[in-house]
C-alpha cells in the first residue's frame, strides 16, 4: 500500500485527485497507476484502469486472474466493472468512498450474484493515511494552493 500511496502522491503533483494502484503477481509488482484524467483529459484514466491495462499489456493476456490490486481508495463503479471483466480475483484498499465507491458503499459491483466473477475484498489498509492524502489535496486546492481545475468550456461537434 506504501507503493500506491506514492503513486497517489504523484497524481497529486500532477493536480490530479490523489489516488493510487498497484497491480501483484506472485509478490511482485506488475504495474502501478495514478489518476491521469487531467493530465490526458480521459475520464477513464483512473489509477485502477491504468494498471489493469498495463498489467494486461504486459502479461498478455486480458484475464488477470492470478493478480491482486491494491488501491488507496476504495474503487468506483467504472473501476470495479474492470476489475470484474479483468478476472481480478482480490481488491485491497485503504479508505472506503461513501460517495462513489462500487465496492459496498454506495454499490456491491465486486460481488454481485448475477455476474459472473466475485472479488474477495479487504479493506482498510492504511486507511487513516489513505483519507489523508485525499483530504489533504481537496483542502489544499479549496484554499487556492493547487489550482482549481480547468474552466469548463462549452463546445463540441
Amino acid at each position: 500500500m506504501d507503493i500506491a500511496l506514492r503513486e497517489a502522491e504523484l497524481a497529486a503533483a500532477g493536480g490530479d485527485v490523489p489516488v493510487g494502484a498497484v497491480a501483484v503477481l506472485d509478490d511482485e509488482i506488475i504495474a502501478r497507476g495514478h489518476n491521469m484524467r487531467e493530465a490526458l483529459n480521459d475520464p477513464t484514466a483512473h489509477a485502477e484502469v491504468l494498471a489493469i491495462r498495463e498489467s494486461a499489456m504486459k502479461l498478455g493476456r486480458w484475464r488477470l486472474h492470478d493478480l491482486t490490486l491494491y488501491v488507496t481508495i476504495e474503487p468506483c463503479a467504472m473501476c470495479a466493472g474492470a476489475i470484474v471483466l479483468a478476472r481480478i480475483p482480490r481488491i485491497v484498499f485503504g479508505a472506503k468512498d461513501p460517495k462513489a465507491g462500487g465496492c459496498g458503499s454506495v454499490f456491491q459491483i465486486v460481488q454481485e450474484p448475477a455476474l459472473n466473477h466475485r472479488v474477495e475484498i479487504v479493506s482498510g489498509i492504511k486507511e487513516e493515511s489513505c483519507r489523508r492524502v485525499l483530504q489533504e489535496f481537496f483542502e489544499n486546492r479549496r484554499n487556492g494552493q493547487i489550482p482549481p481545475y480547468p474552466p469548463f468550456t462549452k463546445g463540441g461537434i
